[in-house]
């Protein structure tokens, strides 16, 4: 008669198993990569009433030959050296490291079946969080072992009475395994099988490609994926869609024998923006479609960086990334995975060396592509919107020039009429009169006007920081974005259209206008002022139009004529890149931003108000 024992305090079942892993989905990619690791060729996750049965082609395991006894001896090391880091055929770089991943089921039912078979020798035993008798676990008849899919080698685990259940549609559970374990192909496929409904998830690249607009591979085996995007703009495609080198650098490690070393870290794999979210919601997956997913081995390590490297940008919601860092996972240095598999250790110096590329390189490059196609796409609306304005223009020119003409004759002809020897009051009440009986032709201004942008935020790319702040504050205090003029800003609508000018829009509807509106500049002052070209051309061009402006400072910076230097203005502190305020400085930028709503009739928020929002945009203290 065989006997399994579990070579673990049992208690540790109990304990661990239902509070592993907190998704089905992270259960599925640790019983997937256990497939992986025993060189499977196909997966199959079988959603029936009473379980889910996830059943592999791998090897299997041999209770003779000690697999079974290996399997059971939970959290032993699976890799310690480089020798020992490759699955039974030699293809493949194991996923498997702790030795926790079998408990993994656990989380999903008290009591799982494990059945396998290595060369037609079946085992099988029931895997549960209470033992029956010590560390003796319940045998399954050979008999009784049979299989679903399989039928000469391979393992089936099955969770009997599963508490979390597949999502509804098939196809939501595809994607969702997508986004965890990508490394499917045609060496390597998952099944997804419920009654009659099937599912095969055997080509990552075309279910995600497509979906996007814009895309940055890293790596020659990562590069292919560049075709697979589609793009609405082939003469600007090189500004969309990027191939570049892995990333490469160096990071200092204590290996396990305690020695610090130098070692090259390589980052490979992709990141791209969707489209569109246009309909994703109504999916319902359980994972964001939004997301930067760390993989090592090909193992997904941790599913989101995106809220870590991000800053709350709109327009990172369209953010979707896969970056593979196998050093994370090389056997001569300490496991840095935390035990769930959902996450890393943030104080890893290999974590902090990728982390701080992201947020400083890859990220901000994917978001200007995404900031050219936005631009692209909504060029021609823009453009038309501008052609109307400026007809308008000429237009109110026209009505202008005709209300001139008009008015002197009138007033000529209402003088002539009078005599030549009459009163002031005379003339002044026909000159009135004539304007009034003309004066209809000027509602055209109102018009005009009221499509103008009425706030310039003036500023460096280098600055950006600080002026997001200023464009998130002044939509708190109810601007339209359609109203800010900002060249640098995530929403397009704020910017000039592709390929225009912001000078010329700035002539053409300010400076040769009819219209009497002006724009109001806040301008963002710091040392990168002095050596931009255009900032110091919209300081001068301020000054000889005689704009009212507001300024937004950086210290140590300090402005200078022409700009209003004799008014009080704000001051922000960067430190290592990091913008502060004090409290007297975070009240004077809400004082400008709320006279700036009074003066242009928008109704701003109270002080306490903005102070509150203020303090969830940037340090105040």
């Amino acid at each position: 008669m065989k006997e399994y024992s579990l070579n673990v305090d049992p208690r540790i079942l109990e304990l661990l198993g239902p509070n592993l892993y907190s998704n089905i989905y992270y259960v599925l990619a640790e019983l997937i990569a256990n497939a992986y690791d025993a060189d499977a060729e196909n997966v199959y996750i079988i959603s029936n009433q009473d379980d889910i049965r996830v059943e592999d082609d791998g090897h299997g395991m041999s209770y003779e030959k000690g697999d079974i006894n290996k399997f059971l001896n939970v959290a032993g090391i699976s890799r310690i050296g480089e020798d020992d880091s490759y699955t039974k055929a030699g293809t493949r770089k194991k996923m498997g490291r702790k030795g926790v991943g079998k408990l993994a089921a656990l989380s999903v039912s008290e009591c799982v079946n494990v059945l396998t078979i290595e060369n037609g020798e079946k085992s099988g035993f029931v895997l549960a969080r209470r033992p029956i008798d010590g560390n003796k676990l319940q045998a399954i008849d050979d008999n009784d072992v049979i299989f679903s899919r399989i039928e000469n080698h391979g393992t089936a685990i099955v969770m009997k009475n599963p508490q979390y259940r597949l999502h509804k549609g098939l196809y939501a559970v595809k994607r969702n395994l997508l986004k965890i374990f990508p490394l499917v192909g045609s060496d390597f496929k998952i099944h997804i099988i419920r009654g009659q409904e099937y599912e095969v998830v055997d080509r990552f690249d075309e279910n995600i490609m497509n979906e996007l607009n814009t895309l940055i591979s890293l790596g020659d085996e990562y590069s292919s994926l560049c075709d697979l995007v589609p793009t609405e703009f082939p003469d600007r495609r090189y500004d969309l869609i990027e191939s570049r080198p892995p990333f490469r650098t160096s990071v200092s490690v204590k290996n396990n024998e305690g020695t610090i070393r130098e070692y090259p870290l390589e980052i490979v794999g992709w990141i791209g923006t969707y489209r569109s979210t246009r309909g994703r919601k109504a999916e319902m997956t359980d994972f964001p479609d939004n997301f930067i997913s760390l993989y090592a081995n090909k193992k997904m390590g941790e599913f989101n960086i995106l809220p870590i490297v991000g800053q709350n940008k709109l327009n990172e919601v369209y953010v979707v990334g896969q970056l593979h860092v196998d050093l994370f996972e090389l056997s001569e240095l300490p496991d840095m995975a935390l035990s769930n598999r959902q996450g890393y250790k943030s104080d890893d110096p290999r974590y902090e060396a990728v982390v701080e590329y992201v947020r400083k390189d890859l990220l901000p490059a994917i978001l200007r592509k995404r900031e050219i196609f936005t631009d692209l796409n909504n060029a021609e609306k823009k453009k038309a919107a501008e052609a109307n304005l400026k007809q308008k223009e000429e237009e109110l020119k026209k009505e202008i020039d005709d209300f001139r003409n008009n008015a002197s004759k009138g007033a000529a002809e209402n003088i002539r009429k009078a005599g030549a020897d009459v009163s002031r009051e005379t003339i002044e009440k026909a000159v009135s009169d004539s304007i009034n009986s003309n004066a209809p032709d000027l509602g055209l201004k109102a018009i005009v006007n009221s499509q103008k942008k009425k706030i310039l935020i003036s500023q460096t790319y280098q600055d950006k920081p600080l002026a997001d702040i200023i464009f998130q504050l002044l939509l708190f205090n109810n601007v339209p974005a359609e109203d800010i003029l900002y060249t640098n800003c995530d929403d397009e609508v704020c910017r000039v259209p592709e390929g225009s000018s912001v000078y010329d829009y700035l002539k053409d509807f300010f400076v040769e206008s009819y219209s009497a509106q002006k724009i109001f500049v806040l301008f963002v002052t710091s040392e990168n002022t002095k050596a931009s070209w255009g900032a110091i051309t919209e300081v001068g061009a301020s000054w000889i139009t005689q704009i009212d402006h507001k300024i937004f400072n950086i210290n140590p910076f300090r402005p200078e004529h022409p700009l209003d230097d004799n008014a009080q203005w704000h001051t922000t502190f960067r430190e290592d890149n990091e913008l502060r305020m004090s409290m007297l400085s975070a009240d004077i930028f809400c004082q400008k931003i709320e006279d700036v709503c009074l003066r242009l009739n928008y109704k701003s928020k109270t002080r306490a108000e903005n102070i509150r929002y203020l303090e969830t945009l940037v340090s105040i203290r």
